[in-house]
């Protein structure tokens, strides 16, 4: 398709994503403000099982003017700095610009469609576990895929080009006509395991899984979230938690990406996670006990880190 793309976030998704679609010939552009003189030094490399690859030359920027007008803008900065994207954004758009959203949880395609237009904007979801080791070094511990989808519309001719860019930077990408279903299919995950990993004692995955009693309350927290699903109008089967915790017994205790936000003094995104889905779900008539606990926990938590 030959896009012009730019990477708004290069953090361990940012960085992936974007050296995945450099390493296969796509004209990518980064902005990287801390770390652009380091990257433009020594690159990014990406590490992972059946993977191992250095781009030597990266076209990095301290600000989205330097970039320019670019066709694809993919969004991976946290949810908690999206009124930074205000202003980052405009001088990477032309007319049929699209913004791709790749963060977690609700609400991001609303903030992005009301500043930007809504024509624009696709959402993706990332199942994978990724970490960033240093300002240059991406692991990857296990595959998983990207779904694209456009936001309140079925995939369109362009969703299925953005879909074969990646495919082509052996990225597994399906698109889908449901976005927001796939938004809460993937709260199934995020609510327990991002959850747990902090409230529960800073634990990975593993930790989470072999306990017992957490092993319990996780699979309570995915049928809440079904539930809340098919409340709001997004019908998710009652046994769509199953996928997911296969998936996470095969982690070998990955940290997932709240508990590394957590350990690094980083905002949490605990308002899209946790907080828009127990809103959405009670103007639905459900409720989701569990996941406002966890919802209460995480703001007094941060808000004690905040205060020392």
């Amino acid at each position: 398709m030959g896009f012009r793309i730019a990477v708004v976030g290069s953090g361990a998704i940012g960085s992936y994503y974007g050296a995945k679609l450099a390493h296969a010939g796509s004209d990518v552009h980064f902005l990287m403000r801390g770390d652009l003189s380091v990257v433009r030094r020594d690159g990014i490399f990406v590490r992972g099982e059946g993977e191992n690859f250095r781009i030597a030359k990266i076209n990095c920027y301290n600000s989205t003017s330097d970039i320019g007008p670019c066709d694809l803008v993919i969004v991976a900065i946290k949810a908690t700095s999206n009124h930074d994207l205000v202003d980052l954004v405009p001088p990477l758009l032309h007319e049929e610009t699209m913004v791709l959203t790749l963060q977690n949880g609700l609400g991001n395609e609303e903030f992005l469609a009301g500043h930007f237009g809504a024509q624009r904007i696709l959402g993706g979801l990332c199942f994978i576990a990724v970490d960033r080791h240093s300002k240059t070094e991406v692991e990857r511990y296990a595959y998983g895929q990207v779904i694209l989808g456009e936001f309140g519309r079925p995939a369109q001719p362009r969703t299925h080009g953005v879909g074969a860019e990646f495919t082509r930077a052996s990225v597994r990408c399906t698109v889908t006509d449901d976005l927001a279903l796939e938004r809460w299919r993937k709260l199934i995950w995020n609510i327990p395991f991002n959850g747990l990993s902090i409230v529960a004692g800073e634990i990975d995955t593993a930790a989470i899984v072999g306990d017992k009693n957490l092993r319990a309350l996780t699979l309570d927290l995915m049928e809440e979230v079904i539930g809340a699903a098919n409340k709001c109008g997004h019908p998710l089967p009652k046994e769509a938690w199953r996928k997911h915790m296969e998936r996470s017994e095969t982690m070998s205790g990955y940290k997932p990406s709240t508990l590394q936000d957590w350990e690094a003094g980083k905002p949490l995104e605990i308002e899209a996670i946790w907080g828009e889905p127990v809103r959405r779900a009670a103007a639905a008539g459900a409720k989701m006990p569990r996941t406002e606990m966890i919802y209460e926990l995480l703001k007094k938590l941060d808000q004690v880190r905040r205060s020392q």
